[in-house]
């Protein structure tokens, strides 16, 4: 039997979102260490903001952007305003980051200025010192030296920038960096291939 294309909302759900992760989703273990980290900044953190006494509006958590600025880098999101759209519909993120289904996302100017207090007190610093030191601890560090393999990075340099190994950086003008002249052509011409009729 074919089953109908529709659409119903339950006025209730009992999910949440930690469901909707799969227990093996590497995210889990990066947001054990995270929450471990932060932990240990609590103290940089109260530092950094007005007692509550005093008053003010509320700022964004700093252990919700410092979650956030991780996604970002892990995920390459190309920019705060990117990075907001995602956290809006993108229920892996919300859970990472630490805001549930009803949670309003930020503006990415306010996400962006609040970012930059956390840079200003060398939090991001921190931070990464504090995950470091957990790998340090738990013997996930190495000293080994490796080796990228060159020929499987694209290179970004132009063949016209290439000089020749015996330093002579002359003949550039109509040939390439070994002497021969540079050429267009990928084909033989009059081949019956790239012949066009008219």
């Amino acid at each position: 039997m074919r089953g109908s294309d529709t659409f119903t909302e339950s006025l209730f759900s009992i999910k949440k979102l930690d469901d909707f992760v799969p227990a093996t989703h590497p995210l889990r273990a990066i947001r054990a260490m995270v929450n471990d980290a932060l932990v240990e900044l609590e103290d940089l953190f109260a530092g950094m903001y007005e007692d509550a006494s005093k008053g003010g509006r509320p700022s964004i958590a700093p252990q919700k952007l410092l979650r956030a600025m991780l996604l970002q880098v892990l995920y390459s999101v190309r920019s705060e305003r990117l990075l907001m759209e995602q956290v809006q519909y993108n229920l892996l993120f919300r859970w990472f980051i630490g805001l549930s289904m009803e949670d309003s996302v930020w503006v990415p100017t306010v996400f962006s200025k609040n970012r930059q207090r956390l840079i200003e007190h060398d939090a991001v610093v921190a931070f990464f010192n504090q995950v470091l030191a957990q790998a340090q601890r738990r013997n996930w560090l190495s000293k080994e030296h490796f080796s990228v393999d060159g020929t499987l990075i694209q290179a970004w340099a132009s063949h016209k920038s290439f000089v020749p190994k015996d330093g002579d950086g002359g003949g550039s003008g109509g040939s390439d960096f070994r002497g021969h002249p540079r050429s267009n052509d990928t084909h033989e011409s009059g081949s019956p291939r790239f012949q066009c009729n008219k």
